[in-house]
């Protein structure tokens, strides 16, 4: 498979760090957030409107609710949030030391539960993990637990489902990694981990990722200026620049699901770098010829 056209510029944003791109088919629009100038947003890509939904602190990653509105984990924990952004209840803490750690990469399974990672901001050690919140009903309302799947990471991300929901892939981006794991659609914990593929040059740093509908994982490069298209047996499929350095994660959108979004970082670029690719921050977009699937969303 070759994708159909090259990387566009289809928001001009600028975020510091713009990250986790989700397409609502309903509403047929694009969320993403920007972790440093904290905030949840809504892009319009037929109006070129975004909407900006601040949050109190730094947001790693999101979700929606089946019923409406949005699981969002900010720095202090996972919350959840009305269709407005607004905060309403705390669904579980921080299973961290927010002055070291907070969340990052997360989605959706394809049963309705957030799985989400954490990062190490030091950098120092591999104390970061993955972790799975799941909803329980009862008269009251439902309850929330946080379970913790594994760890000994520095930066979770990377994580995607293949289409039958059978295989998880998971990053450590420091480690430059992508394994594949066995996800049982059960409560079982993600098991057999493998290499799946991995990197060893300096900007090789896998980031956020995502799966199309032939099972295909879309990986962005974070300073690598980058996307790879990789089949189900980790074979390079693809490579596609994309007009800024730091790419952070795929999402397919459009009325067909065959628009691949990517959002990109200028936090910490040199002025020379930004001159030359003054976009940096945007939100960029390419046709491709297999369409994603729809995004799951978080059933509590």
């Amino acid at each position: 498979m070759t994708a159909s056209g090259p990387f566009t510029c289809a928001l001009d944003v600028r975020a510091s760090l713009g990250e986790c791109p989700l397409w609502a088919d309903d509403e047929r629009v694009l969320y993403w957030v920007d972790i440093n100038a904290p905030s949840l947003n809504r892009f319009d890509p037929d109006s070129g409107q975004n909407t900006v939904m601040p949050m109190p602190s730094s947001i790693g990653s999101f979700c929606f609710r089946e019923g409406g509105g949005f699981v969002v984990a900010l720095r202090d924990g996972i919350w959840l949030a009305d269709p407005r952004g607004e905060l309403e209840r705390k669904a579980a803490a921080a299973p961290y030391d927010p002055a070291t750690y907070r969340f990052n990469d997360g989605r959706c399974d394809r049963q309705g539960r957030f799985v989400v990672g954490s990062m190490n901001e030091r950098r120092d050690a591999d104390g970061a993990a993955l972790y799975r919140l799941g909803a329980s009903f009862a008269q009251t309302g439902p309850t929330f637990a946080l379970t913790r799947l594994f760890g000994g990471m520095t930066i979770s991300n990377g994580l995607g489902w293949s289409p039958d929901g059978a295989t998880m892939y998971h990053a450590d981006t420091p480690a430059r990694t992508v394994r594949a794991y066995d996800y049982d659609a059960g409560d079982a914990l993600p098991a057999n981990g493998r290499v799946f593929a991995q990197w060893h040059g300096e900007t090789e740093r896998p980031d956020g990722g995502a799966v199309d509908s032939a099972g295909n994982y879309w990986i962005a490069f974070y300073r690598g200026g980058k996307v790879l298209q990789i089949s189900p047996r980790g074979e390079t499929i693809a490579e596609h620049a994309v007009p800024a350095m730091c790419p952070t994660m795929c999402a397919f959108g459009g009325a067909d699901l065959r628009m691949l979004y990517v959002t990109t970082a200028r936090q910490m670029r040199e002025a020379e770098e930004l001159a030359r690719l003054p976009q940096s921050g945007g939100i960029f977009a390419m046709r491709v010829d297999v369409p994603g699937l729809p995004e799951p969303r978080f059933r509590g």
